[in-house]
């Protein structure tokens, strides 16, 4: 007989055995969302913390959990607000009638994580980096067209623009601002000890940095939804630094990872694993090709120097020698190959939205490449290797043998590489290949960076872009933003492609309320890409990336980091 029965009144005593004698009913099971550890593969290292020096995809990984801006955008593509109260518009007054000024208005209790409140103080200092000429910001796209950033009183923040920009949402609300207090000059940024220690105002805090092996984040007690909602319910992330996709495979199987990093189409017979969620959702990041126009061995010129005689490449200065290339691309074998044919074709720099261009895929047509070649005066030698011949910018006898360049250990995109290298041969090019850690293929203009000074022939990597496309197309294309001594390595112009029309039409876009005016923009510089080829888009990726099943709340965004919502994530116990 239960002997808690013996001390219970008869009335409780009958209740009690009405509801099953000595057997209590079992409660619903409490589900606590706090607590726990998250364990993140990434396969790529970070040059730096600070996202305005960085050019890696990862940094942005990783600081998503440490920085919030006053904007976010939703799976929808929409914003909503995120640090602001609301998203500003004409309607409720926080847009002026001409489009000059923008007004954000902070929620309360905005703070960084060593507790200082953060303020419209922060994002004026961000202004004041972004526009000081010895920073060594890698983009002042948007930043450019403000003329002031006033601070009527502390959770007001008001942006008064010099020139109308049409994407100040995305790139002024979209950013991560620094904290006055704890940087320092913004001369000397590239000194700053907050590029391997940020201070950040999002869900999660800095903690270590262990080069080579881990990045260690811990809940940000004073995040702004911490006291009254208890998030983010995860006490702590690890970022793994790893070797390797294929590595990162394995250890998510055993389960020493719960989240793997930027999977692509070629893994998807590898993902199949019990206990694992492989999300995989349309993106715009597409894998291309990035041609040098100019000459590789005169270390980073600006757009005027570069108009001169003896700039151009001694090869690919030639767009007969850059439509061979693309004539003798094969995308559709690539993609049947090496992706199981999940992956789209490439075609352009837009390739979803509303500015989506509608661009051809390019030809496969191996004779028209060896035709072009020929009348670009490239002989086919003894070794099946073309020599020049009479050809534009090099000298006689010179092969036509180029260099390709990716990131080291990228199983896929060396795979890709070692196809390009036999398609090439077809035509009578010789591509060798010298791949490089990521840290270095995408080091900064400061550091010496090989790709930013214009010392290469071919590099290989993805780009994506936002909802406006605005910063991506003038930041790749405009000659403004080819990167030199003069600006500082400002840009993204590696291509080192320079289009008057082109450099007309980007302003145009930037500066223009009209959505068709815009979109017609795009669509002719899109064109001009095509015709002149300053890139060869490969193919169009998915956002991939896979995790265990025990982690609940993730949310997949083609628009953001995977981070973007990691105040909701938790772990099932």
């Amino acid at each position: 007989m239960c002997k808690r029965i013996c001390s219970l009144t008869l009335i409780t005593a009958l209740l009690w055995s009405l509801l099953g004698g000595c057997t209590r009913p079992t409660p619903e099971p409490v589900v606590s969302k706090q607590g726990g550890k998250l364990v993140i593969g990434l396969y790529q290292e970070p040059a730096t913390l600070n996202i305005a020096l960085a050019t890696q995809t990862v940094v942005s990984e990783v600081n998503e959990f440490m920085f919030e801006p006053l904007l976010g955008i939703g799976p929808d593509g929409m914003y909503f607000p995120k640090l602001a109260k609301e998203v500003p518009s004409v309607q409720n007054g926080g847009i002026s009638a001409d489009g000059l000024t923008v007004t954000y208005h902070l929620k309360d209790n905005i703070r960084w994580a060593d507790g200082q409140p953060c303020t419209c103080d922060d994002w004026r200092f961000t202004w004041e980096v972004q526009k000081n000429p010895e920073s060594g910001v890698r983009s002042t796209i948007g930043w450019g067209d403000i003329e002031e950033v006033q601070c009527p009183d502390p959770q007001t923040i008001v942006f008064k623009f010099a020139r109308y920009y049409a994407a100040h949402l995305q790139t002024i609300g979209g950013s991560w601002p620094f904290p006055r207090h704890a940087t320092g000059d913004p001369a000397k940024m590239q000194e700053w000890k907050f590029n391997r220690e940020p201070l950040g105002n999002g869900p999660f805090k800095f903690v270590e940095w262990v080069s080579g092996d881990h990045i260690t984040l811990a809940r940000n007690e004073y995040y702004w939804l911490w006291s009254t909602e208890g998030k983010p319910y995860l006490d702590e992330i690890i970022l793994r630094i790893i070797p390797s996709r294929e590595v990162g495979k394995q250890l998510i199987k055993t389960g020493e990872l719960d989240v793997l990093w930027n999977l692509t189409e070629a893994d998807f017979p590898d993902m199949n694993i019990e206990g694992v969620t492989l999300s995989a959702v349309p993106d715009t990041r597409t894998e291309r090709l990035v041609l040098n126009l100019r000459n590789p061995e005169v270390d980073a010129p600006c757009a005027d120097a570069l108009r001169q005689d003896g700039m151009w490449h001694w090869a690919l200065g030639d767009v007969r020698v850059r439509q061979a290339i693309r004539y003798g691309i094969d995308k559709r074998q690539i993609n049947d190959k090496l992706l199981y044919g999940k992956a789209t074709l490439g075609t352009a720099e837009l390739n979803a939205g509303w500015a989506k261009a509608d661009i051809p895929v390019s030809e496969y047509n191996p004779d028209k490449a060896r035709q072009l070649l020929d009348e670009a005066g490239w002989k086919v030698g003894s070794d099946g290797i073309r020599v020049c011949d009479g050809c534009q910018y090099a000298e006689n006898g010179r092969k036509l043998r180029l260099k390709i360049q990716t990131t080291s250990g990228d199983k896929l995109r060396e795979q890709v590489e070692l196809v390009l290298v036999e398609m090439m041969k077809e035509i009578g090019v010789e591509l060798y290949i010298e791949n490089v850690p990521s840290a270095e293929l995408f080091a900064t203009f400061a550091t010496g960076g090989f790709r930013a000074h214009g010392r290469f022939d071919i590099v290989m990597y993805t780009s994506s872009y936002g909802p406006d496309p605005q910063g991506q197309m003038e930041n790749y294309y405009a000659s403004w933003n080819i990167p030199c001594a003069e600006n500082k390595g400002r840009g993204y112009n590696f291509h080192r492609w320079i289009n008057d029309e082109v450099d007309g039409l980007i302003k145009l876009a930037g500066s223009n309320p009209d959505l068709e005016v815009r979109r017609d923009a795009y669509r002719r510089i899109s064109e001009a890409i095509d015709r002149e080829i300053p890139a060869i888009y490969l193919y169009d990726r998915m956002l991939m990336n896979a995790h265990r099943n025990a982690l609940q709340g993730w949310v997949d965004n083609s628009w953001q980091s995977m981070g973007w919502n990691s105040a909701e994530w938790w772990l099932q116990k």
